[in-house]
C-alpha cells in the first residue's frame, strides 16, 4: 500500500492499524497529540494516533491564533514558564516560519492600567532576558505620541506611552497539521474521525484500545506497548474508562473571539490591551479583517461545540469601544467569530484568568499516561517530557531508541532553509506559480500558506486544465490537496482547519460551499445522506459564526 495521509486511504489506513502492534498508540489529535507523534516517531519508535473529530478541531483550532510569549505571566512572577515559553516559541517559528510569523504587539499604557510605564519598561526588558528574544525584536518603550503614531485608534485620555514588543502569530490548525503530516512522513499511523471507545487490558494493564470509525461505525482493536490520553478538553472523559482513578480534576474555560472587516475597524497595528475589568485583550489585524479576544469564563457544556452568546459578544465589544472610542462597531458588523476551551487544571478558590496554564502528566496503574493544561506555544517541550517518559519505560524493556531531535526538525512545509530564507523562497515560487496557470498573487498566497510544500499544490494546478469543475484553479489545489495529503474527510475540515476561510474570509466559503460539495461528495463517493448530513453541519457552523446562541430559537437542540 502507498502510504499517503488521504482520506481516500483512511478506511485502510485503519484496516492496517488494527493488523500490528505499536510501541505507542496517542488518543487525540490537537497539538498536543501531534507533538508526541512527532517526537516518539522521530526517536524510532512505532506510533499510531486516533482522533474522535477532524485534526485540530477542538482547542487546536479555536486558540487566540499566537505562539504567546507569556508577557502575562510576569505580573504572577512565573519566571520560568516566561524564560520556557519564550525559547520555545522561536523554536516553533524556526521549524515551521510558514505557519508562524513575527508580529509587533503595542500596549498601550493608560492612568490607572494594569501595567504602568516603569514596571511594563523593566517587565519587557526582562522578558527579553529571560525569553531570549533576538536583537532585532527587542522591545522599545514609546512616548504617547509615537503609541498614536503606531495606532491612531487607541483611547488617548490618559493614555501615558506604550511598550513595543514582539509576538508570534500562527495558524493553530495549520500548525497541527504540518506537525501531524511531519509524523506521518515519519512512519506514524494517524486517522481522523476516530475514536477510543474502550481500553483493553492484560493483567489489569492497558495493552490497547478500541477504536470505532465516526464516519462507517466500523471498530477496530489497535494494540500499542503504551498509551497516552492528549484528549485535551476530554482528558476527563478518556480517564473515566479507565479503571484507575485520580485525583487531578480539569476545570474547562471558554474564550471567543470575533471577527470584524478592517473597513468598519480599521486596526493597522496589533494591540494588548486593558479591559475596564482588568483582564487584558488582544486586538489583531489578518488578512483584512481584525480579530479581538478573548474572554475567559468557566465553561460545563459540550465541550466538542462551545458557542458565543450574546454575553461573550457584548463583553468584547464593550472592550472595543474602551479602548477605541472612534471605532463604531456593533453586533451587525460582527462578520464571524468562534469560540474554544482550554482544558486547564482545576486549583481551588481560583477564577479562570488565575488558574495556571502549566502542563501535568501523570502515569495511572494501569500504565495509561495522560498529558493535560499547557499552551499551544509549549507543545513541543510538552511533548519531550511525555515521550521522555515512554522512551523509559521501553528503554527498561531493552528497546534501543535515539533522543528526541524535534528541537531542529523542520515541520512539514518547513523546508524552506530557515525563517531567513523565507521571504525569498515566496519571491521565487509566486514566479514559478505562473507556469502552472496561476496568477502571481495566488502563487504567494500558495507559497506563503503551504511553505515547502507549495509544489504539490502547483503540480495540481496543471492537472487542472483537465479537469471538469466550475472551481477555481486556486481552489482546485487547496481542496484536492487537503483531502488527498491532509485527510479532508468533510467541508467543515476544509473550511474551518485546512484553510481558516470559515473564520477569516467566511465570503469565500458561501461563494464556494456548494462546488466543493460537488466535488468532494464524488470523490470520496459519499451517498446522499452522507452529503446531506455533512451539508447541514457547514451549514450549522456558517450560522454559529455570526449568531449568538441566545439569539438562535433553541426549537429542537
Amino acid at each position: 500500500m502507498i502510504r499517503t495521509f488521504s482520506s481516500l486511504t483512511r478506511n485502510s489506513q485503519l484496516e492496517a492499524m488494527s493488523q500490528e502492534p505499536y510501541d505507542l498508540l496517542v488518543i487525540g489529535g490537537g497539538i498536543t497529540g501531534a507533538g508526541i507523534a512527532l517526537d516518539a516517531s522521530l526517536r524510532g519508535m512505532k506510533v499510531a494516533l486516533v482522533e474522535m473529530q477532524d485534526f485540530a478541531a477542538g482547542t487546536s483550532s479555536r486558540s487566540t491564533k499566537l505562539v504567546h510569549g507569556g508577557l502575562r505571566y510576569l505580573k504572577n512572577f512565573q519566571v520560568g514558564v516566561v524564560a520556557e515559553v519564550g525559547k520555545e516559541r522561536a523554536i516553533v517559528y524556526e521549524n515551521g516560519p510558514h505557519v508562524t510569523t513575527p508580529e509587533w504587539m503595542l500596549l498601550p499604557l493608560h492612568k490607572g492600567g494594569t501595567f504602568g510605564p516603569f514596571t511594563t519598561s523593566i517587565g519587557l526588558r526582562v522578558y527579553d532576558f529571560l525569553a531570549g528574544v533576538k536583537k532585532t525584536e527587542r522591545r522599545s518603550m514609546l512616548s504617547s505620541a509615537k503609541t498614536l503614531e503606531k495606532e491612531p485608534l487607541v483611547k488617548r485620555e490618559g493614555l501615558k506611552g506604550g511598550g513595543y514588543y514582539v509576538e508570534y502569530r500562527t495558524d493553530d490548525a495549520r500548525l497541527t497539521i504540518e506537525v501531524m503530516k511531519a509524523a506521518f512522513d515519519n512512519g506514524a499511523h494517524m486517522v481522523n474521525y476516530a475514536k477510543a471507545e474502550e481500553f483493553i487490558y492484560r493483567d489489569k494493564i492497558i495493552t490497547g484500545v478500541r477504536v470505532k470509525d465516526m464516519l462507517t461505525n466500523e471498530l477496530y482493536e489497535v494494540k500499542a506497548a503504551k498509551v497516552v490520553n492528549a484528549g485535551g478538553p476530554w482528558v476527563d472523559k478518556i480517564r473515566g474508562k479507565d479503571y484507575a482513578q485520580n485525583n487531578k480534576q480539569l476545570r474547562l474555560t471558554k474564550g471567543v473571539h470575533l471577527v470584524i472587516d478592517q473597513s468598519v475597524f480599521p486596526l493597522q497595528q496589533a494591540v494588548y490591551f486593558d479591559t475596564p475589568d482588568g483582564r487584558m485583550v488582544f486586538a489583531i489585524p489578518r488578512d483584512g479583517k481584525t480579530y479581538v479576544g478573548t474572554t475567559d469564563t468557566f465553561y460545563d457544556a459540550d465541550a466538542a461545540h462551545p458557542k458565543v452568546t450574546s454575553e461573550d459578544r457584548t463583553y468584547i465589544l464593550n472592550a472595543i469601544h474602551y479602548m477605541f472610542p472612534g471605532v463604531k462597531v456593533d453586533e451587525a458588523d460582527v462578520e464571524s467569530s468562534w469560540a474554544g476551551v482550554r482544558p486547564l487544571i482545576y486549583e481551588k478558590g481560583k477564577d479562570p484568568s488565575e488558574i495556571s496554564r502549566k502542563d501535568e502528566i501523570w502515569e495511572a496503574e494501569s500504565g495509561l499516561i495522560t498529558i493535560a493544561g499547557g499552551k499551544l506555544t509549549g507543545y513541543r517541550k510538552m511533548a519531550e517530557s511525555v515521550v521522555d517518559l515512554i522512551a523509559k519505560h521501553l528503554k527498561e524493556q531493552g528497546q534501543v531508541l535515539k533522543e528526541s531531535q524535534t528541537r531542529i526538525y523542520p515541520i512539514s512545509g518547513g523546508d524552506v532553509g530557515g525563517s531567513k530564507e523565507f521571504k525569498s523562497f515566496v519571491a521565487k515560487k509566486e514566479v514559478e506559480a505562473l507556469q502552472y496557470g496561476f496568477t502571481k498573487e495566488e502563487g504567494r498566497m500558495l507559497a506563503g500558506k503551504y511553505g515547502s510544500n507549495v509544489d504539490e499544490l502547483l503540480a495540481y494546478g496543471r492537472q487542472f486544465d483537465n479537469v471538469e469543475t466550475k472551481l477555481t484553479r486556486s481552489v482546485y489545489a487547496q481542496l484536492v490537496y487537503s483531502i488527498e495529503h491532509e485527510m479532508a474527510a468533510k467541508p467543515v475540515d476544509f473550511f474551518i482547519r485546512r484553510t481558516g476561510a470559515l473564520f477569516f474570509n467566511i465570503d469565500w466559503v458561501r461563494e464556494w460551499k456548494e462546488e466543493v460539495i460537488k466535488f468532494m461528495q464524488e470523490t470520496l463517493k459519499w451517498n446522499k445522506k452522507q452529503t446531506a448530513e455533512y451539508q447541514t453541519e457547514l451549514e450549522k457552523e456558517l450560522k454559529d459564526a455570526v449568531t449568538p446562541i441566545d439569539l438562535q430559537h433553541h426549537h429542537a437542540v
